[in-house]
């Protein structure tokens, strides 16, 4: 019988690439997407903003009125948002965790009951920013670092019930998130006070960089599609799948370096992307032609 595999965030990026391969795999895909025309061909769309209880249970009864039974939940609706901590709005952050991190766990806790008479599993796409956060990660290191958490409570409540959990945690991957997150990197710029800009501009610039060229030399969103295929399709998933040689490395790297040396390693990356002359006012980077994607790469 074919199964039936839940993907949010799956208009663009990572989250369509998914859809797609596992829908060549032959899995039935609900892809949760804003627009019914953003759904790529052979899935099933459905509309769903995760943080819409309305949306929500409106999937759970779409997968409650299937008789087939429900593979696996991809959790990978996200938002990126990057500003330093001092000057990041408090309503932005309440809403990066609403969107990263409660939208998952609401999901999550609807499809549930689903999952555990399947036997399936809940796939969170989290980040190389959940093991390490960059300076202007705050809020969304915050939320990777937090789903990451809730990952490893939630693997070891269910995996008793005969459930998996398991986290992807993508390095650079060339998909439209980042040069999201530049734009709205720069239009948080323009709010800093004049103190502010003169403390972080040079930052803000360095990181809106890196972002872009990081990201530019990532893996295309089809590689990090089929490591999610593996986590959904492996009779013995690992707990966590890294995507890309950056991710790799950094994940190493955060277990071996002590705190000061791992400062020291960001801290000299950042500051090969700083501009060379100071201005009062950030320089706003270019997002490389629309090669953009997850994280930066130190």
């Amino acid at each position: 019988m074919t199964q039936l595999v839940v993907v949010t965030g799956a208009s663009t990026g990572i989250g369509a690439a998914t859809a797609r391969e596992l829908a060549r795999q032959g899995f039935h895909v609900l892809a949760g997407v804003r627009r019914e025309q953003d759904a790529g061909p052979g899935v099933e769309p459905v509309i769903l903003d995760i943080t819409e209880p309305a949306h929500i249970e409106a999937l759970r009864a779409r997968v409650a009125d299937d008789e087939r039974p429900l593979r696996a939940l991809v959790n990978n609706a996200g938002i990126q948002v990057n500003a330093p901590v001092e000057t990041l709005p408090m309503d932005q952050w309440r809403w990066t965790f609403e969107v990263n991190l409660f939208g998952h766990v609401a999901v999550t806790q609807a499809l549930l009951p689903a999952l555990l008479r399947s036997g399936g599993r809940v796939i969170n796409i989290s980040s190389v920013g959940g093991r390490a956060a960059m300076p202007t990660y705050g809020a969304y290191a915050g939320t990777k670092f937090a789903l990451e958490a809730v990952s490893d409570s939630l693997r070891r409540e269910v995996e008793p019930l005969g459930m998996r959990v398991v986290v992807i945690e993508p390095g650079g991957v060339r998909t439209e998130i980042a040069g999201r997150g530049i734009a709205t990197a720069n239009r948080l710029a323009d709010g800093m006070t004049p103190e502010q800009t003169g403390r972080y501009g040079g930052l803000v610039h360095a990181i809106n960089s890196l972002m872009a060229s990081g990201t530019g030399s990532g893996v295309s969103a089809e590689t990090a599609a089929r490591v999610i295929a593996t986590a959904v399709t492996s009779r013995r998933p690992r707990t966590r799948y890294t995507v890309g040689r950056d991710a790799a490395a950094l994940t190493r790297l955060t277990r071996i370096l002590p705190d000061r040396a791992l400062d020291r390693l960001i801290a000299t990356t950042v500051n090969r992307h700083r501009p060379a002359v100071s201005s009062p006012v950030p320089a706003r980077a270019r997002s490389g032609g629309g090669a953009t994607g997850h994280n930066p790469r130190p």
